[in-house]
């Protein structure tokens, strides 16, 4: 069947964190949710569930186990057995309870910044140190300094290495090169890998998402890769992830923090929906896929066209645009706040991601063009009143 991304489906008043957060007149392009209905297949099977009526304490079926296995090795390589996984309620508590896992109070874990910015409070609040090796801008992308990442890698407080893949909010969907080089570096110095992969299935037209996992087995054995489909079918709300770890001696440690944490249930509408999602939603993604490539398009234009002084960062993969807008000479933070207020559009200040995001904003472009272009047109407005 064919979806229609274009519809405008009111969200105000339903407890949105994006949207009832907002100013009445404001238009909300920041918090990473989309505003689009999900897969039909989902909505049916919750709608299914929801009419039983009883909605107590909810068993993983293997059906479940199967849905992620299948999903994984038949879309990108990734070959997963069942007693890999272990489910829980979300990404960021997936990567607390990891770091819990694998370091002590006081060790450093290495980010890439900017960096979602959720990573600096996983590692703190696990009584941690980051330690940053900064990607380089290059032209309108980013790339990694080996040097640095290797200088940073080499000290030996350093345990874990966050990797964001693809990147948040850099846009970059890493090659299995890239990958296998800060890999090995990893390797070498005894830093073990966490994979954030929630945006994983978010990759555009000419680019390929590499599971770090999937490259070797020495990779596979020294990390554990965290996914979600919330992101993808935009069912972030019904809280459930997947962590996924071959070595049987991580696994127990990354269990019994789960345990620790409390975060070892989940709810049974993220159950649902992650089966119905992996089993028949991949036509709904398809399309998603291939609307969000035409929003990158149109914004682009839109920026080469009209707002030549603010470039965009290429964007291979996930559906936050990242958007240089020093010209303007303020910081990204009352940049934000000015937006909301004289423009009417909320986006995100770069330096949530970290120092290097200063004169940045993040963009959230999923969501019907003609919001898309509203929002663009009010910054527009907001920028040309600015200029003497």
């Amino acid at each position: 069947m064919r979806y229609d991304f274009d519809e405008i489906v009111p969200r105000r008043g339903t407890n949105s964190y994006k949207w009832d957060n907002a100013p009445e007149n404001v238009i909300p392009l920041w918090v990473a949710d989309m505003d689009f209905r999900t897969a039909k297949p989902v909505t049916d099977a919750l709608m299914q569930r929801v009419g039983h009526g009883i909605f107590g304490y909810t068993r993983v079926p293997d059906e479940y186990y199967s849905a992620v296995i299948s999903w994984f090795g038949r879309r990108h390589g990734l070959h997963i057995m069942k007693d890999w996984i272990i489910y829980t309620s979300g990404v960021v508590p997936a990567v607390s309870a990891v770091i819990k896992a694998m370091t002590s109070p006081g060790d450093k874990v290495m980010v890439q910044t900017p960096v979602y910015n959720c990573f600096f409070s996983s590692i703190r609040n696990n009584g941690c140190e980051v330690a940053s090796s900064p990607l380089v801008r290059s032209g309108d992308t980013y790339v990694i300094d080996y040097e640095d990442f290797e200088a940073v890698a080499s000290d030996p407080a350093v345990k874990v290495f966050l990797l964001c893949n693809p990147h948040n909010p850099a846009g970059r969907v890493w090659t299995a090169e890239e990958l296998r080089r800060i890999g090995d570096i990893c390797l070498r110095h005894g830093v073990f890998v966490i994979a954030d992969e929630i945006h994983c299935e978010l990759v555009h037209k000419g680019y390929k998402y590499v599971p770090f996992a999937s490259l070797s087995e020495e990779f596979c054995s020294h990390s554990v890769t965290c996914v979600s489909p919330s992101k993808a079918f935009n069912i972030a709300g019904l809280q459930i992830a997947d962590i996924i770890v071959s070595d049987p001696q991580v696994r127990a440690k990354v269990d019994r923090a789960i345990n620790v944490n409390e975060v070892c249930d989940v709810n049974p509408f993220g159950v649902i929906a992650t089966v119905a999602a992996y089993n028949e939603g991949e036509e709904w993604l398809g399309q998603l896929l291939d609307y969000l490539g035409g929003n990158y398009e149109f914004m682009k234009h839109f920026c080469e066209e009209r707002l030549p002084e603010f470039p965009l960062t290429k964007l291979e993969g996930t559906y936050l645009v990242w958007m240089d807008c020093s010209v303007l000479g303020i910081s990204s933070e009352a940049l934000e706040e000015d937006l909301v207020r004289e423009a009417g559009i909320w986006l995100n200040a770069g330096t949530m991601y970290g120092p290097e995001g200063e004169g940045y904003q993040r963009w959230n472009i999923a969501c019907p063009r003609a919001r898309l272009e509203e929002g663009l047109v009010r910054f527009e407005k907001y920028v040309r009143a600015r200029k003497p």
